[in-house]
């Protein structure tokens, strides 16, 4: 199996999911829970980790949370190697605890937050531990509701926020939304998830794969990531270019180039090289002429725009 796709940046917003070897138990004991929870809290010291919500459940925990430093790996190292030593050290075990690598979500905080936060909190519900998530002691469910727990580094206020600015009105707006569907089935969101990795509108997709998604040499090791990418090889521009302005135009190459700098993901030294031996330099010199040029060319802009649809499709 290829290697899953992770994408990390400061802010990002993931759901977290970590399973048992074999699907085992990984939490045996009261004092089990209470130690994955210290782990929990001191992520959110020693690595700035924003818990936004978290459930542990018998063989598996979820977590929502966003990452300031843009180290997701960190934080789950730290988590499952802390807790896999202790837990072997307390049991007389050895070897992993774990089942393989954990899944890490990137999410849309905006469009699915919320309903995330839902579907993690009414775990215990699902898995009939309880017929009330308040009566369930290893979640973050009790700080949403407005009972005491202790866990002053659990990230309440931005989920709440989207109900109501008073902080009142907003955990009362939570329970509701929470025991709206109680006894009913509730449609995972992750269903949603495009190419293993990310869950979001159309546009943070978009965003995403534009912005934060690097080119890399090992897209057959990761399945996902040769998904989600819609890089044009710089033959592909070049060809769909030749075939709008003309092969042996001036201004075909100047709009390859342009293209293949927006669009390829390749080096500018790989680009120079393709076009003819030229330096980075010029290739960014022509990227910043013809950005320009776009501007006040309606006609040239129209075309520019044509050949980002086609070689996107």
């Amino acid at each position: 199996m290829g290697r899953p796709l992770r994408i990390e940046y400061p802010g990002a917003f993931y759901h977290v999911t970590s399973r048992g070897n074999e699907r085992r138990d990984i939490f045996l004991t009261q004092k089990n829970y209470e130690r994955m929870i210290g782990y929990l809290e001191s992520a959110t010291e020693r690595y700035g980790a924003q818990i936004h919500c978290f459930c542990l459940m018998s063989n598996h925990y979820h977590l929502l949370l966003e990452t300031p430093r843009g180290n997701l790996r960190q934080i789950l190292h730290h988590l499952n190697t802390s807790y896999t030593n202790y837990f072997n050290a307390k049991t007389g075990r050895a070897g992993h605890l774990f089942q393989g690598r954990y899944r890490a979500i990137l999410v849309d905080k905006d469009h699915y937050a919320m309903e995330l936060s839902r579907y993690i909190h009414l775990n215990p519900v699902r898995a009939q531990m309880v017929k009330d998530p308040l009566l369930y002691p290893w979640s973050s469910y009790k700080d949403y509701a407005g009972e005491k727990t202790g866990w002053d580094w659990v990230k309440t206020e931005w989920i709440l926020s989207q109900i109501s600015r008073n902080e009142k009105r907003a955990r009362k707006g939570y329970r509701k939304f929470i025991g709206e569907v109680k006894g009913r089935a509730v449609r995972d969101p992750l269903e949603h998830v495009v190419s293993s990795a990310i869950l979001g509108s159309e546009e943070f997709v978009d965003w995403v794969r534009e912005r934060r998604v690097e080119k890399r040499a090992y897209h057959r090791d990761i399945p996902s990531l040769r998904q989600l990418s819609k890089w044009p090889s710089l033959l592909s521009i070049e060809r769909e270019t030749e075939n709008l302005f003309g092969k042996r135009a001036d201004e075909s190459r100047r709009v390859a180039l342009y293209l293949s700098h927006r669009l390829s993901g390749e080096s500018l030294n790989e680009i120079g090289r393709y076009f003819g031996g030229i330096g980075p330099s010029a290739v960014s010199q022509n990227t910043r002429r013809l950005q320009e040029r776009l501007k006040g060319d309606a006609k040239l802009s129209e075309k520019v725009n044509q050949l980002k649809r086609i070689l996107s499709g």
